[in-house]
């Protein structure tokens, strides 16, 4: 990925799809990444709100979990995705960063045995995870981001850190906590900047199983097992949540043939790996 006169372009040097939102303001000169899931149940009905001028809100660009892109808004220019907020001294998060979409329900509720969207949709238990929210909410269900989805807003992260200079990302749960609580605890949020910020003392600590362990949807032995389930003796963990005797982790390795797995193990059989090793 690089950008072109503020627009983003694919390794070939071809601009991605562009669809011009009306709902922009001034001019830009960003200094953070806003990480926000749509709440829909697709790219294409968020690019269809977010360039309605009755919807008074954009982002710069939407990304389906098929990996697809489409930019709404330049970089430079002012999108209207972050309401009222604050970060670090900076008030009103519309004028310093840039905005990403990503494709994802957002909080699911129970209803019976099926997880089930605000609008209706019903959505597989493999597809969901069950936790409390950083900031206390919970616990809920909520959507996991797809693979592909978060490979290409890594990449995408990456092209806009180096043009930009960028200082941080942050979720909109961070800078309007008492408003929103997206993108959740679905997303990997530690281990995604500190991939982008690529400096040592912000990579989370790793840590491991000591046993073959069961990942489940949800922090319980009575919910189901995820697909790639037992994790093997060994296998590396990035950390996200505690919930009692059980925490959320990001599965740092392939598991029988399944990669970025998220779910819930039994935290007894979860150790930092030593910086040593």
């Amino acid at each position: 990925m690089k950008i072109i006169d503020h627009l983003l372009h694919d390794d070939s040097d071809q601009p991605v799809r562009f669809v011009q939102s009306p709902n922009i303001g001034g001019k830009l000169k960003p200094e953070y990444l806003v990480i926000h899931y749509t709440a829909g149940s697709t790219a294409h009905g968020a690019v269809t709100w977010l360039t309605n001028p009755n919807a008074k809100a954009s982002a710069h660009l939407v990304i389906g979990r098929d990996g697809s892109i489409t930019q709404l808004v330049r970089f430079d220019t002012v999108a209207w995705h972050a309401g009222a907020s604050s970060w670090e001294g900076r008030v009103g998060l519309n004028l310093y960063s840039i905005g990403i979409e990503l494709d994802n329900a957002g909080r699911l509720a129970r209803q019976g045995n099926q997880w089930r969207a605000y609008f209706g949709k019903i959505y597989p238990d493999d597809e969901v995870i069950e936790a409390k929210h950083k900031n206390g909410r919970g616990p809920y269900g909520w959507h996991i981001y797809s693979e592909k989805q978060l490979e290409v807003a890594l990449e995408v992260g990456i092209a806009l850190f180096n043009e930009y200079g960028l200082l941080d990302v942050v979720g909109h749960d961070d800078i309007a906590p008492n408003r929103k609580t997206d993108p959740g605890p679905a997303f990997p949020m530690e281990s995604f900047r500190a991939k982008l910020l690529g400096r040592k003392e912000d990579e989370p600590p790793v840590y491991e199983n000591t046993i073959t362990l069961p990942i489940r949807a949800g922090a319980g032995s009575e919910f189901a097992e995820l697909p790639g389930s037992p994790l093997p003796k060994g296998t590396r963990l990035d950390k996200l949540a505690d919930e009692g005797m059980w925490c959320f982790v990001y599965v740092l390795d392939e598991i029988n043939g399944a990669m970025d797995l998220m779910g819930w193990v039994h935290n007894q059989y979860v150790q930092r790996v030593s910086e040593d090793e």
